[in-house]
């Protein structure tokens, strides 16, 4: 059975996700920087919400932020 494209974005969204909340990316920069690129491959059929989400968490990664949930 195979995943739909969705599917795949989903699950690269919710590990995305589950890294950035966990500040891992301030442990593994090079490792979640790469993630993001492969989620933008997707990006004309990527969500305004997923696209905005890998840009603010791109952004985070590169200045080195601890990423802070509202």
């Amino acid at each position: 059975m195979s995943m739909t494209l969705r599917q795949r974005i989903n699950i690269k969204m919710n590990v995305l996700q589950h890294w950035m909340e966990t500040n891992y990316h301030l442990v593994e920069k090079k490792r979640v920087l790469e993630h993001t690129l492969s989620i933008s491959k997707f990006w004309s059929v990527l969500s305004e919400e997923d696209k905005d989400y890998v840009q603010v968490a791109q952004d985070a990664i590169e200045e080195k932020r601890k990423w802070k949930i509202d």
